[in-house]
């Protein structure tokens, strides 16, 4: 199977030699044992039982099959650091440094159920001419991989070498696939009429979040704290250096590989006006002393599951007037929407709450010519020249969670106990805007926070940051002094 995918010019470079018998006898020879002791089911283990277990009564007497996905090519015989289908990782356990490309979860239907089996590419062990002839998956090029038993020990799955997926793939049954990530076996499996359900599955089966999952993001709030304090600490080499903006990014970075397996999403590194520019990824502005800088930043653990925070900062330290009135609006925003966090309240009714408020504190500062409650009526929407985006979004593995999921389950759903989602109200004057007075024009602030629904309203995850101007300067004091 792993054979006839596409192998770039790199990995073929030793392939394409034959060693020479002597050669390839002495590279077999005096190798010490090298097994890995005391391996235990990952943290996820237990949890991805019960996943597994809701998903195969969902598709009874149907293979499902979830791949881990390909390399993606960064360019020409470069790949992206590879990281699995959240799907995959959701319903096997895999994590961080243990997942590898090409492997496959296949739900096998049973009388009852299903039987789940993992196919991988295993430990090219010292006996094979993988482990230094392999420049793709050989651990002399790219480290130490499990063997199919240890995989097993590790995430509880009947585990089997991918040459063998081939075969049970071409075995007549009705299979379901979740598409466009692994090439091969989208071209073995002929489509069926439920893929597409099971893609919209396996988004809404995550929207309501378990223990485990809470706890996991709740520590990713926790290590993006510290990143945002080490931020902080940049500061003074960002405005002392050129495309300081990049030194900000980095020392976020930096906290994501340290704590975390990786960003959980592209870094926004936003000074000045740049803040304006919602999605300002190019990251290569200066930081100017007396402006502020948005940072919109997730650490991402080796789950992968994810925070998604933002706070806006005063780059000297403390807020101008004209900063800090336009922040307190955003802030007052930001509170309204998570007063109306519940179960049972309507997804729409946090962002709306947050809108009211932006709508009428632009009423008040005169920049709207119709009325706020004219301009909160949907046909109108006056005020969204300086607030374009909704307030929030489900927040998980991915940091737009659950995407695929039906509206009637989402956005025109209602808001349930275990679901996490973000808060983030926003207000973006730009540059050249002539409805502002000069002082408030090339002014971006978002504030951003991640929730999960409890039994009696909401629960801050990443609340150990400070939102309010006040606790903002002093938190920055006291990390720069």
């Amino acid at each position: 199977m792993s054979e006839k995918k596409t192998v770039p010019a790199k990995y073929k470079r030793l392939h394409d030699v034959a060693p020479s018998p002597a050669y390839a006898a002495f590279m077999k020879s005096g190798w010490a044992a090298s097994p890995l002791h005391g391996i235990t089911a990952g943290p996820a283990t237990p949890w991805c039982v019960a996943r597994r277990d809701v998903l195969s009564e969902a598709f009874t007497g149907v293979r499902v099959v979830l791949p881990a996905g390909n390399f993606k090519t960064r360019s020409n015989d470069d790949d992206y650091r590879f990281r699995p289908h959240t799907a995959f990782a959701y319903y096997t356990g895999v994590q961080g440094v243990e997942a590898t490309a090409d492997a496959v979860l296949v739900m096998e239907p049973t009388g009852a159920g299903h039987r789940p089996i993992l196919f991988m590419n295993p430990r090219s062990s010292r006996d094979t001419d993988a482990f230094y002839r392999d420049a793709r998956y050989g651990e002399l090029w790219v480290g130490r991989r499990f063997t199919l038993d240890e995989a097993q020990a590790r995430y509880e799955i009947e585990t089997r070498k991918m040459d063998e997926l081939e075969k049970i793939l071409g075995e007549k049954k009705e299979t379901v696939v979740l598409r466009g990530e692994d090439a091969v076996v989208d071209d073995q499996v002929v489509a069926h009429k439920r893929d597409e359900e099971l893609m919209i599955f396996v988004s809404e089966h995550r929207m309501i979040k378990d223990a485990y999952e809470i706890s996991e993001m709740e520590l990713a709030c926790e290590s993006t704290a510290r990143g945002f304090a080490d931020v902080v600490r940049a500061l003074p080499a960002a405005v002392a250096t050129p495309r300081g903006e990049r030194v900000v990014e980095a020392a976020f970075f930096g906290r994501a590989r340290i704590e975390g397996n990786d960003l959980g999403y592209g870094t926004i590194s936003a000074a000045g006006a740049h803040a304006c520019v919602l999605h300002w990824t190019r990251n290569d502005g200066e930081v100017r002393p007396g402006e502020l800088i948005l940072v919109d930043a997730g650490v991402e653990r080796e789950s992968y599951f994810t925070a998604d925070v933002t706070r806006t900062l005063p780059i000297s330290g403390k807020f101008t007037p004209a900063q800090r009135s336009l922040y307190m609006l955003v802030y007052e925003a930001q509170n309204a929407g998570i007063a109306a966090l519940k179960p049972g309240a309507d997804w729409g009714d946090f962002h709306r709450a947050c809108q009211k408020v932006l709508a009428e504190g632009l009423a008040d500062m005169g920049v709207l010519t119709v009325s706020a409650e004219e301009s909160l009526r949907p046909e109108i929407g006056l005020h969204r020249r300086w607030t374009l985006h909704s307030a929030g979004h489900m927040l998980g593995m991915d940091v737009h969670d659950c995407g695929q999921a039906r509206k009637d389950h989402y956005i025109e759903g209602k808001l349930a106990v275990g679901h996490v989602l973000t808060v983030e109200p926003g207000l973006y004057i730009q540059p050249d805007d002539e409805l502002f007075a000069p002082e408030f024009r090339g002014i971006g602030i978002r504030i951003e926070d991640d929730f999960v629904i409890t039994e009696d309203g909401c629960r801050n995850l990443s609340g150990s940051l400070p939102r309010h101007p006040d606790d903002i300067e002093a938190w920055m004091a006291s990390i720069l002094r």
